[in-house]
This record gives C-alpha cells, structure tokens and sequence, in this order.
C-alpha cells in the first residue's frame, strides 16, 4: 500500500446525505460509496443507525453497511446515536462506529435528545456492549466531540467543557476521539489552540478533525489542525451535509478540494484525482435539483500537476 501522509475520512454518505431533501436511491448510494472507495479514499462513513422516523435517508443504513462491508481493504465508519443503534450496526459486523457527544448542552438536547453526562453514560454502555462481543467482533469506538468550537444554540462553548468530555470519553474505553466544527465557527487560531490542547490531555488518542466551510474557513482549519498534530480528516464530496439540528450548519469541507490542497502541500492522500471526479458524478447524477460545491470541479487541475509525488 503506498504512503499516506494525511488519512481522509469521506463522510458524504453519512453527514453529506442526513440534510438533503432527496431520498437517495439504495442502489446509488451502494455505487456512490463503491466509486468514492475505487479513489482511494481509506475510510467512509457510509451511514447513521438513526431512527429512520428522524431521519428518513438512513431507512436502508443496513443494506448499505453491508455491501459497503464486501469493499476489500476499506474502513467502514457507521454513526450511531445511542446503544440501540450501535447493536444494529453491530449486528451486521461494522467494525468502526462513531458516537456524537456534544460539546453544547443545548445541541445535545437537540441531536440526541439526552444531557451530554447522559450521552457519556450512552458510551459507557456501548463500551460494555463491544467486550462482551467475541474478539473478532468487537468493533472500534470513536467518541466525536461536536460543537466543540461554538453552538448557533448555545452560543459559546468553553475549551475547558471540550477538555473534560474528550478526557471523559478515554476514560471510559473509547478507542479514539474526534473534534468537529459542527456548525462553522471555529478560525484557525482557535483551532490549533485547542487541538493542540486535546492532544496534550489525551495524548494518541485524539484521531481526527472535523470541520465545516459554512464561513469560508474550512480549508484553512484543516491546515491548522495539521499543524496542531492531527492526521487524519474528514470532508465530503462536493461540500455535501450538515447537522439538521444546528441551524447554520451547511457546508462540510469539500473532499476534492481538500485532496488538491493537500497534494500540493506535498502530503500524501493515496486518492486518485480521476476517479474521485467520477464518484462527484455518480453523486450529482443520483440527487437532481441538490446543491453541489467545489473549486476543483470547476476550474480542474493545474496544467502539468503530478500531486504529492511531484511536491
């Protein structure tokens, strides 16, 4: 397998479809997340084991894990809100599930509807629930951290409530522990200051950064978070998603472009340019009448541009 100097996580599938309007075909999906795998992309979350009465594009999430399952060599991430949905993803063997603890009180009512102590608790109990699997079905647990750079409901949210959750969720056996900009707020400055500051609480178990580009900084956070330690992130193709409990909060980093500033920086993704402009395709073609995002997609690549390889 070729070096990979920064691992992306494409949550299209997951955070990118949970707020747009059009049902997204089964059959699509399957073949979107089959292209988006083809690219080289390591990683995808490919759906949410949510009550499909709260968030009807997740009504297959089961049919779609599984075929995303037969994918060689892939990671498949699957979100899940509390136990109940981490036994359904555990039941058809995904191996990497992602739990959101909200950093804002007033987010947490909303997503998950349960305190952010009684979210813990909810991962406290999954915990229990994956060591007492047999050991080659135990899945990973990645604790994300959400809204941890500011709330449109709540407003401010202290690094110190950040600080406590992240050290909380290790505490309690998460595997990993992801940060995101749920909603957009955060600026580079904050982002290394406070990356920088999870890292020292929680060491190597802090994975991975999320951000959105609902103000135009999604980019310049990613570089940030590199430059604070992180070296993984997510993005989603063509810009798609959004929390539909955080108004605001449209606008995931865009994947394409993401892999384009990064190769250029002379970092190492493992994705083929090609062949990830064919998945925005299959994407476009599959949710008519949806917005889509992108400077990649419009301008191209740079004449002659060979990537990292050439950085």
């Amino acid at each position: 397998m070729a070096r990979i100097d920064i691992s992306i996580s494409e949550v299209g599938p997951r955070d990118g479809l949970q707020n747009t309007k059009i049902f997204m075909a089964t059959d699509a999906k399957k073949a979107w997340i089959r292209a988006l795998a083809a690219s080289g992309l390591p990683e995808i979350e490919v759906c949410s084991f949510v009550n499909p009465k709260m968030i009807a594009q997740f009504s297959d999430a089961a049919e779609v894990a599984s075929d995303a399952l037969t994918i060689p060599d892939l990671s498949v991430v699957a979100l899940v809100p509390n136990l109940k949905g981490a036994h359904r993803a555990a039941e058809i063997g995904v191996l990497r599930l992602s739990l959101p603890i909200s950093a804002s009180e007033a987010h947490s009512r909303a997503n998950v509807r349960k305190t952010v102590d009684e979210q813990l608790a909810e991962l406290g109990a999954i915990v229990a629930l994956r060591n007492a699997l047999p050991a080659d079905r135990r899945f990973k647990i990645n604790a994300g951290v959400s809204t941890a750079f500011g709330c449109t409901l709540q407003g401010e949210v202290p690094e110190a409530d950040v600080l406590r959750i992240a050290a909380a969720a290790v505490a309690l056996d998460a595997d990993s522990v992801s940060i995101a900009d749920t909603v957009g707020y955060a600026n580079p400055g904050q982002v290394r200051r406070l990356l920088s500051a999870v890292k020292r609480e929680i060491g190597a178990k802090l994975d991975a950064a999320h951000f959105h580009n609902t103000r135009g900084l999604g980019l310049a956070n990613c570089v940030a978070a590199i430059e604070a330690g992180v070296s993984a992130l997510d993005s989603s193709l063509a810009g798609l998603g959004g929390c539909p409990y955080a108004p605001g909060a449209s606008g995931n980093v865009i994947t394409e472009d993401l892999v384009f500033m990064l190769e250029s920086m002379g970092l190492r993704t493992g994705v083929d340019f090609d062949k990830l402009m064919h998945a925005r395709e299959i994407l476009v073609a599959s949710l008519p009448g949806a917005e889509f995002y992108g400077h990649l997609a419009k301008s191209g690549l740079p004449k002659g541009f060979a990537g990292a390889v050439a950085a």
